[in-house]
């Protein structure tokens, strides 16, 4: 039986732009091999074929039900279980972040350096862990590591809870950082499902604007809940616990939901890149570890750069290795050209996004002397603009270049630190921290949906685990480290040149700030080589 074929193909005109045209005369199978760019031929084009049937893929297995057979119901169900798994993650980025005091005073911590930890050690384990979560869910089923992940999630999320009764602030550090390998593996997995289940068309862009645009949702359900279990009922423990229920409820309601054999290869001739993910995941640890226990304990003691140097060695043996292996975690091919340059602009973007959320509630909370709740009442903003950005970019990705997507992202990363670097301390809230509050979700919501949409494009269906570890993993792992690089410039201003807190709060705003303007200048070169460039040639 033939089934009917529909190909979208987003054609790069010479000025950069992009037309989404339908050729219904198409009949060709989807995604049989990498599709090549015009001008590169190492590098594939942002075009793809919509089918049915996804068994035309050599050595994949038919997803069950097809994409465009799922109800209307099923298919909402589907793609919101997949949504929570980022709405749970900010949910829990925001669970040490809002709980200012009331963690801390549990296990009788007070530095900033101590208390960035909480947040850190769950960044750290996202973004590192997600480096061998996508290709393990290409080779065991990327439906089986998302339920899977989820248990684990639940899991630690419990003890993280019990945490409490230990008194000791390194143990919940420790637990905060098994946490976030939950999901380390549920985040790649899910973006995977997506990019394995939708055919590169409309209907993918949009499922992926959803995805990346329950990011802000999700940091104020977890801002509200950290409200009411810690500062009403008094018991933050609970905020662990009720989340160790819901992800819980949430494995259970995947493995009927999902369709089946999605992204499942038949062929079990797949092989793991041991020794990369060995090195690779040292390397990011030990490196991460360095840069977050700094502003702890002082850039001069010996271990703490002595890990540094053995985490940038170890991070240099994991290049050597992916260049040389057959199935490599990271293509070579993704860290340069276009898709090099949109890690860039994530990383560096990203990285100030975390001190922007950070410090935005340390300035509150220390300074403003601002409750829990109030805090989250002022983040109320961040939902409908997130949602406008994900729409925004929805309506952007086929029309523009993707140089330009995320030239306008990193500039609201930056001019979003830039607000409240420049905000005076008790300003109303309409004026600047309300426009920050707005330009934030256009940074996050457009920059991440628009990186996984073209990396997904430049990986066949099988990959798309990869293609979704890569995107999770800078975007996660540079969060930490934005945090410990603002960490060591708080510890300075404070150990060196005696600032008070308000002003060691700047320091690390400004940080934040100077980050976002690197990251407009990796987007400035991005538009230089993606569009001018091309013009320049054609003249």
């Amino acid at each position: 039986m033939l089934d009917t074929l529909r190909t979208y193909n987003y054609n790069e005109k010479d000025d950069g732009k992009r037309s989404l045209e339908e050729d219904p005369a198409t009949f060709n199978s989807p995604t049989d091999q990498p599709l090549r760019n015009k001008n590169d031929q190492d590098s594939p084009s942002l075009s793809a074929p919509v089918s049915r049937a996804s068994s035309h893929i050599e050595g994949m297995l038919d997803p069950s039900p097809p994409w465009d057979l799922i109800s209307l119901p099923h298919e909402i169900l589907f793609v919101v279980l997949l949504c929570i798994a980022q709405l749970f993650t900010q949910a829990s980025v925001a669970q040490t972040i809002v709980t200012y005091q009331a963690i801390p005073q549990t296990f009788n911590v007070s530095t900033p350096g101590e208390i960035s930890w909480f947040s850190s050690a769950f960044s750290l384990t996202v973004g590192t862990f997600i480096l061998i979560a996508g290709r393990l869910g290409d080779m065991y089923g990327l439906k089986r590591m998302y339920i899977a992940g989820m248990a684990w999630y639940g899991l630690w999320s419990l003890i993280c809870g019990i945490a409490s009764y230990s008194k000791s602030s390194i143990f919940f550090s420790v637990c905060r950082a098994l946490q976030g390998i939950g999901p380390a593996f549920v985040l790649p997995t899910a973006v995977g499902i997506i990019g394995a289940y939708y055919p590169m068309g409309p209907r993918r862009v949009f499922v992926m604007c959803c995805f990346g645009g329950v990011a802000p949702s999700g940091f104020i359900v977890g801002s509200v809940f950290s409200g009411i279990f810690t500062q009403l009922a008094g018991s933050w423990p609970w905020l662990f616990y009720s989340q160790a229920i819901a992800c819980t409820i949430v494995a259970i309601l995947a493995y009927f939901i999902i369709p089946q054999h999605i992204g499942v290869a038949f062929n079990k001739q797949q092989t793991f890149d041991y020794w990369g993910a060995l090195t690779g995941i040292t390397g990011l640890i030990l490196f991460n570890f360095a840069w977050n226990q700094g502003p702890v304990v002082g850039w001069h003691i010996p271990y703490v750069y002595i890990l540094l140097i053995v985490g940038v060695l170890f991070l240099v043996a994991f290049i050597f290795i992916e260049r040389r292996v057959e199935n490599p975690l990271v293509p070579p091919a993704m860290l340069k050209g276009e898709t090099g340059a949109i890690l860039g602009c994530i990383a560096c973007g990203w990285s100030s996004f975390g001190i922007w959320v950070f410090y935005m509630h340390q300035f509150a909370f220390h300074v403003e002397h601002r409750t829990m709740l109030n805090m989250t009442a002022r983040l109320v903003p961040l939902t409908p603009s997130g949602i406008a950005a994900s729409m925004i970019t929805a309506v952007l990705i086929p029309r523009i270049p993707s140089s330009f997507i995320m030239l306008i992202s990193t500039i609201a990363f930056c001019v979003g630190n830039l607000l409240l670097a420049l905000r005076p301390a008790n300003q109303i809230y309409w004026a600047q921290m309300f426009v920050s509050l707005l330009c934030m979700p256009f940074g996050m919501d457009m920059s991440f949906p628009a990186s996984t949409v073209v990396l997904s494009s430049h990986l066949p269906r099988e990959k798309q685990g990869v293609a979704a570890s890569i995107v999770n993993t800078v975007v996660n792992y540079s969060i930490s480290i934005g945090l410990g690089i603002a960490g060591t410039v708080e510890y300075y201003s404070t150990k060196n040149l005696h600032q008070p807190q308000k002003q060691t709060i700047r320091n690390a705003q400004w940080t934040g700030t100077g980050l976002g303007g690197f990251s407009i200048l990796i987007a400035l070169w991005f538009v230089f080589v993606q569009v001018i460039i091309p013009r320049l040639k054609k003249k």
